[in-house]
Order: C-alpha cells, then structure tokens, then sequence
C-alpha cells in the first residue's frame, strides 16, 4: 500500500513568522502565495490551455486556431486578446495583408517544459492501455525521449520523496484572486477537444484551482479533512466533492484513523505523487515569470543538498527540453482534427 508524500520542511533563517493558518477577512478569502497556483491561473482555462498546446505545434492565425479546436469565434477572439496581454503571445503582421498572426513569445514557450511533464505524467497514468497519443523525439541526441525533472544542481531526478522546502522571500497569504476557477467545472470535457492529448487527460483531473489546492495540501504533509478545510477557507461541500473526485481517479486513497465517529485521511498514492514533477515544473515557470524575484518557496534537494531549480531534461542526454529541439512520432493524423502538424517523423 502507498504512503503519504514526506516532504520535509526547514525553517528559514529568519525571523519566525505566525502559522499561515487561512482565514477570512472583510475582503474576503485569503490563499497561499503559490507559483504553482499562478501557473494553473492561465492553463487551468480550458479554451487558454488549449490555444496554448497548438501554437506549439505551429498554429499562428485566427481560424487555424478555430479550425482545430471549434472554439466560437467570441470566445477565440477573448482568449487570444488576453493571452497576449499577459504577454503568453505576441500579435504580429508578417506581410502586406493585414492578416494577423500569434506568436509564442520567450514567455510561452518557457511553458513548454511544464505541458511536457504533464504529458508524461498522463502518459504513465491515464493511457488505459492505448498507446501514446505522441511519441517525443529529442534531435539534439537524435533518441526518442520521455523527459525526466530534475535537480538543476546535480541533474539527478527529483520526487516527492527527494525534497525539503523553506519560505522564500515571496511566502506568505494574500486575497484570493476573483474570478478564479474555484467551483467544479461544468466544461472539464473541453480539455479534450481537438487532437489527442496527455496533457489534456492531466488536466482533467488537476485542472480546476480547488483539485490542484487539494492535492498541493497533500504535498505540504495535510491529510485531514478539518486540517485542508482550515488551510483552504474552502466550502465543506466543495472539499468533499472534491476529494471524492481525487480519490475515484486514483489520486488520493482513504485511511480510517477513527472509528467513533468515522474519521478518515486522505493520502497520496503513488500516482499522486507522480504529480510532484509537473507541480514543481510549474511552480518554475511561475517564479519565474510571475513572482516579481521573490518566489514563495525555495526547494532543496535532499540527495546532493543544494538548493535547486526544477529542469526537465531528457532522459537519454540530460540536455533540458525546448521545443524548438523536439520532433514527434504521431499515433494520429493531425488533418483528421482539422489542426495543423505537428508532421510525424514517420
């Protein structure tokens, strides 16, 4: 039977701070500074995640987008308008039409490495015994590649078992965002439109803010009810929803610690752990762009001791993935999708 993820914590060298117990206040409800958390703010949008993953595979225009995915063409317009504010895209007239297209900025293409853990996580867990729906090819080693994330120190791979973490100059609560995605979605189902994806098969499980804060809480070592329902501020009825969800998908497992009344933990098992790569990939991209220099939390890796920055490389080379090096051996035809390639090395 899985245990429960052991992430150890340390204390920052500082002045000690009160607990981050959450709470209430006039302005309403409070959460914890999380990379993570402000990463899944932009992919955790069905229509922006989606929009996302086929500008990696060479969708620039307006109704190519609207082609492979059969986004209206409001919701098209809003998403891109946007995604290109937060600086995901640039808008570019590249010849005398006024046509215009969408470019990956260095900042999008910096989410490469996160889409590819999450592609590997939902390769390894949410196949049902179907093949791949891609197969990634590394032309800097010529190999076919299935992505590690490691230590950035020592290039060793890294776990949920393999590492501590302390507050970071960005710890803390601030208000909740509004207009987060914090109810169970009615459009989960979207994920999944256009092409194959193991992305988007992740994403159905994790893609919702309350699902992810529900899992990261099991990462932080919280297993009880009372103790997520504290930490969160969060409904009783949509924690319970959600850790029934979890646990259906395998994520969590149940474990009685009381009897009178029934009383029960919820921990990780081990494909719920396998979700600590793609998390703390995330949380690099997101201290990276979004934390302004001061990222909430510093990770160390227990194995060589050094403070680390989470890279996904390639199992054969060790070289980091970019997606200007990867080509792909497709288990589909693109056309049949009405999507543009990626072409399969086949």
């Amino acid at each position: 039977m899985p245990v429960t993820a052991k992430i150890q914590t340390t204390k920052a060298p500082t002045k000690s701070k009160p607990p981050a117990t959450a709470v209430r206040t006039a302005a309403g409800r409070t959460e914890r500074n999380c990379s993570v958390a402000r990463t899944l703010d932009i992919v955790s949008d069905a229509w922006a995640f989606l929009i996302i993953r086929e500008a990696f595979f060479g969708t620039q225009t307006f109704e190519a987008f609207r082609s492979a995915l059969g986004i209206p063409r409001a919701t098209l317009t809003d998403r891109l308008k946007k995604l290109t504010q937060l600086g995901i895209f640039r808008q570019i007239a590249p010849g005398p039409s006024q046509r215009k297209e969408y470019r990956l900025t260095k900042m999008g293409f910096d989410l490469y490495p996160s889409f590819i853990a999450l592609m590997q996580f939902g390769d390894r867990w949410l196949s049902k015994s179907r093949p791949p729906p891609l197969t990634l090819i590394h032309m800097t080693c010529g190999c076919d590649s299935y992505p590690v994330v490691t230590c950035s120190h020592c290039g060793e791979s890294v776990g949920a078992r393999d590492a501590k973490y302390r507050d970071g100059p960005g710890a803390g609560r601030s208000p909740a965002r509004p207009g987060r995605n914090t109810r169970r979605p009615s459009d989960g189902s979207k994920f999944v439109l256009g092409r194959p994806s193991s992305v988007s098969r992740a994403l159905e499980i994790i893609g919702d803010k309350w699902s992810f804060m529900v899992v990261r809480e099991g990462f932080f070592g919280n297993r009880r009810y009372d103790r997520i329902l504290t930490e969160l501020a969060i409904a009783p009825n949509i924690l319970t929803d959600r850790l029934n969800r979890l646990v259906a998908s395998g994520v969590f497992y149940r474990r009685q610690y009381q009897s009178s009344p029934e009383r029960y933990e919820y921990l990780l098992t081990d494909m719920g752990r396998d979700l600590y790569g793609p998390f703390i990939a995330m949380l690099r991209w997101g201290d990276r762009w979004l934390s302004k220099g001061k990222p909430p939390l510093i990770l160390t890796h227990l194995k060589c001791g050094h403070d680390f920055q989470p890279s996904v490389n390639c199992d054969r080379c060790g070289k980091p993935i970019v997606a200007a090096d990867m080509s792909y051996r497709l288990a589909y035809d693109p056309k049949s999708f009405g999507a543009l390639g990626p072409r399969s090395v086949d």
